[in-house]
């Protein structure tokens, strides 16, 4: 990971979690519109043991460029994997989907994502502020 005040690995951490926080809320949405559908198995998207892998590396993500003269995320070299959700009230039709457990999902996700981007905001707002007053 970088280590620059505009580029730290707190701002990459924070993007690298937004991106898995929409993912695994895309995944929510799916599955919710998949409740009436025959034999469809509720999905997961378990992204912070990605997270956790990318920051433990000792030499860091290689940052992917188009050009030299530009930063770029590691973002784009991260994969979330989307599985199934184990467990779940099989039901006769043989759907997973129990829709008491999506939209508690969807809240708490949206929970994490609204608390994040607040972080995020406010670490800009920090960094904009020493910026200004140099």
């Amino acid at each position: 990971m970088t280590r620059n005040w505009i580029s730290d690995d707190a701002l990459q951490a924070a993007r690298l979690a937004l991106d898995g926080l929409s993912l695994r809320q895309q995944v929510i949405s799916r599955n919710l519109a998949n409740v009436d559908t025959p034999g469809y198995r509720a999905q997961q998207v378990n992204f912070e043991d990605t997270l956790k892998q990318v920051f433990q590396r000792k030499k860091g993500v290689e940052l992917e460029k188009s050009h030299q003269a530009h930063l770029a995320s590691p973002a784009r070299r991260v994969g979330f994997q989307v599985s199934q959700r184990p467990g779940g009230s099989l039901r006769a039709d043989l759907n997973s989907v129990d829709i008491d457990v999506e939209l508690l999902e969807m809240n708490k996700t949206g929970i994490q994502y609204q608390a994040l981007t607040q972080s995020v905001s406010k670490k800009l707002a920090l960094l904009k502020t020493i910026a200004m007053s140099r």
